[in-house]
């Protein structure tokens, strides 16, 4: 899976290239490519912004270099994704969906926004997580690139994945390790028994009573 991210700030990156995502770029199963859109200015002090057309607070970014970044690093099976509160809001199905991709391109806007014009001419699809602002998309992509990246085959073994939260629709059951008595409370007795049968029993019950409680919606 290969990510290509345009942005004007590539440095707020580095955080996600650590820990799982930092292992599956060492072992080349997913590539993160940060693409400077200021690197395709053509003004002499690299300006990328400009007034909007009507009037308006705030700068809006050019489409001519959004452009040119984009097209330095689309192919054919490139799917360009404009991190937006106007799109669709990013869910467990788009997460599975997008990253059965081979290629995405992530724009992260700033400022007031981009133009119009070149968000029609590339982009395939907008996303949002969730119905609050940001100051820029570079967050909002990160969370897409971790929530997707766990999902490319080679990431992560496919029990952890399946066992996860809305993996199946509800809440992950309670975990418990050692020590087996914390500040007076054991962990569930059921789980020392060594009788799976029992165990996965539980654990679906308690995962029916988590989404229920915490999140009818899902429940429902």
């Amino acid at each position: 899976m290969k990510f290509d991210i345009l942005t004007l700030f590539p440095q707020m990156f580095e955080s996600i290239k650590q820990s799982v995502i930092g292992r599956a770029i060492e072992n080349k199963v997913i590539d993160i490519n940060l693409v400077n859109i200021r690197d395709f200015s053509k003004n002499k002090h690299k300006k990328v912004d400009d007034t909007p057309y009507g009037g308006g607070a705030g700068m809006i970014i050019r489409p001519d270099v959004v452009y040119d970044a984009y097209k330095s690093v689309k192919t054919e099976d490139a799917k360009v994704i404009y991190l937006s509160p106007k799109g669709k809001t990013l869910n467990q199905k788009k997460v599975e969906y997008l990253s059965k991709q081979k290629h995405l391109i992530l724009l992260c806007g700033h400022y007031e926004g981009i133009d119009q014009r070149v968000l029609d001419k590339i982009v395939d699809e907008e996303i949002s997580i969730g119905d609050y602002i940001l100051t820029g998309g570079e967050i909002p992509a990160m969370v897409l690139i971790d929530s997707i990246s766990r999902y490319v085959p080679g990431v992560l073994n496919k029990e952890s994945i399946q066992e996860e939260s809305f993996s199946k629709g509800l809440l992950e059951y309670p975990q418990y390790t050692r020590p087996e008595i914390f500040e007076g409370e054991r962990v569930p007795q059921i789980l020392l028994s060594g009788h799976h049968q029992k165990i996965e029993t539980w654990r679906h019950e308690k995962s029916l009573e988590l989404t229920k409680n915490k999140r009818p919606d899902l429940y429902k």
